[in-house]
């Protein structure tokens, strides 16, 4: 309340005192609601600005000096009110009966769901059935405003993607699934997990999307800040009549596009099933982690972003590729067995470009080798602050095997750091015995970089860092050539809006990296 006079342009009044304790049950629908002193200061500020730009612009009539925005009249006041957030409307309503009066308006409701929801025509829908712009907002929307945007479930080493989005007249959670193994570039594919709405009694009610019996009764708690889990209350919606085998043949189905009897390799078969097993684990019950999209900077190399890359058995995975000064990073989304969800897939060194040489010797796996190896090996010695390079059986050294094409990067044939971009196209193939999930990749590419991609046994053991080569074909795709495991990686952006999902600060966003690496390590 103490708003109140600053509002009114007198002291906190009996009346406000006692309007305050009349409402209560208002006041504790809309409890967290409340702002900061810092922020009441630019409300404040921003109304009085409103308030004079208004009265001079549309000549409305009303005292010749108003001295508070109680003098202004009320087609001013629903203006500057639509105007501000609706976190302050709550607070306003208690500073006298005129503005309790005109936040009554829907006009001001429905423009704070448009302007902060993104809700359009469906305003109009809910008002059809019942169920005004300020009931929307109020029990709907601003209470369940903290889930929306980008999310990691907590399901182990597979991760995945939640996108919490308003869609229509629900907020949804759609969980995203990559495309079937190996069609990188195909679209994501959208699974609904929840929904909330407020066709019942009213008042918003959360259902559980999971399962073939359609939606039935669900719970969400918000754990902490960016944390929140969901829970199933009628688990039986899941269970198919045949029991596990037809869940597993529909699972599969979903998830892989085939039946077992379509994979033959035994080693892929086993993977799949230990994924049915334990993901089936969390049908009633998971717990989401907030992440953000990585910013973007003039100086990147490419628009960082979300992108599905092929990871050999594993099928295909979503990773998140970020721009940190001379390095690009590529975070697992969703994982695997061997590499978890929340891992440091790829590191890349931009300082270290790689110039390929023409075809003919692109596709010895061994010339290729060489030239990776010689700057991996440089990279070593830089890290470990040595000055004196490592001589061969012949007295040279690796790194002088590399001055020709170090030289000709310069001279511009090829990539001279991380914001350079040849004049045209180079072309690009394959080494011989570097396997390919998918076989249709680009046959040119902009720029090539040396980098390192994490690999490990079973249960993330034994993890280490091998050396590899990072491909950039274009603005939507790059590639990853394992050295040691002689395989090929391709990328494909993931192209779908993703809204309320940008980090707040590169802090935030590194510190975000950071704790997902930790929760699987």
């Amino acid at each position: 309340m103490a708003v109140c006079a600053r509002l009114c342009g007198v002291g906190q009044s009996r009346r406000c005192r006692r309007r305050q304790s009349h409402n209560q049950q208002d006041k504790q629908s809309d409890s967290d609601m409340d702002i900061d002193e810092e922020e009441e200061e630019r409300i404040v500020g921003k109304m009085r600005a409103d308030a004079e730009l208004c009265y001079e612009d549309t000549g409305c009539v009303g005292p010749p000096n108003p001295k508070s925005l109680l003098d202004l009249p009320p087609e001013l006041l629903v203006e500057i009110f639509s105007s501000l957030p609706g976190t302050a409307l709550p607070n306003l309503a208690l500073v006298c009966k005129k503005f309790r009066q005109i936040l009554s308006t829907e006009t001001i409701w429905r423009r704070r769901c448009l302007e902060e929801f993104g809700m359009k025509e469906d305003l109009r829908r809910m008002e059809v059935v019942g169920v005004s712009s300020r009931e929307l907002y109020v029990k709907l929307l601003h209470p369940y405003r903290h889930i929306l945007g980008l999310w990691q479930p907590d399901i182990g080493p597979y991760g995945g993607l939640l996108n919490v989005v308003v869609d229509g007249l629900f907020i949804i959670g759609w969980m995203y699934l990559p495309p079937h193994d190996p069609r990188v570039e195909d679209p994501m594919r959208r699974r609904p997990l929840f929904r909330i709405h407020m066709w019942e009694n009213n008042k918003a009610t959360v259902e559980c999307m999971y399962g073939h019996k359609g939606p039935h009764k669900g719970d969400i708690q918000v754990v902490k800040k960016d944390e929140f889990s969901t829970k199933c209350n009628q688990t039986d919606h899941h269970r198919m009549p045949g029991g596990r085998q037809e869940e597993f043949r529909t699972w599969l189905e979903e998830e892989w596009g085939r039946t077992l009897e379509d994979i033959f390799h035994e080693h892929m078969q086993e993977l799949i099933l230990m994924k049915f097993i334990y993901t089936s684990q969390y049908d009633n019950c998971l717990t989401y982690r907030r992440i953000y999209l990585p910013p973007c900077l003039p100086s990147d190399l490419m628009q960082p972003g979300l992108f599905k890359g092929t990871y050999g058995s594993h099928g295909l995975e979503i990773i998140m590729l970020s721009f940190h000064g001379p390095r690009a990073k590529a975070t697992k989304l969703t994982g695997d067995p061997n590499v978890p969800a929340g891992q440091l897939t790829l590191d890349i060194d931009l300082n270290r470009p790689v110039c390929l040489p023409d075809l003919e010797h692109q596709r010895n796996i061994e010339e290729l080798s060489r030239l990776v190896l010689g700057v991996h090996e440089e990279a070593q010695r830089d890290a470990q602050g040595q000055d004196t390079p490592p001589v061969g059986a012949e007295g040279a050294s690796v790194a002088e095997g590399l001055e020709p094409a170090v030289t000709a990067c310069a001279e511009g044939t090829g990539p001279t750091g991380a914001n350079s971009t040849p004049s045209q196209p180079q072309p690009f193939i394959l080494p011989l015995g570097v396997m390919a999930r998918n076989e249709v990749y680009p046959r040119t590419c902009k720029l090539c970089f040396y980098g390192t991609g994490l690999i490990a046994g079973h249960g993330f053991t034994s993890p280490e860092r091998t050396p590899g080569l990072f491909v950039l074909f274009d603005e939507d795709r790059f590639g990853f050539i394992w050295l040691e495991l002689k395989s090929f990686s391709l990328y494909s952006r993931l192209t779908d809006q993703l809204s309320h999902a940008q980090a707040p600060s590169m802090e935030r966003f590194e510190a975000m990296l950071r704790n997902m690496q930790s929760w699987t390590s």
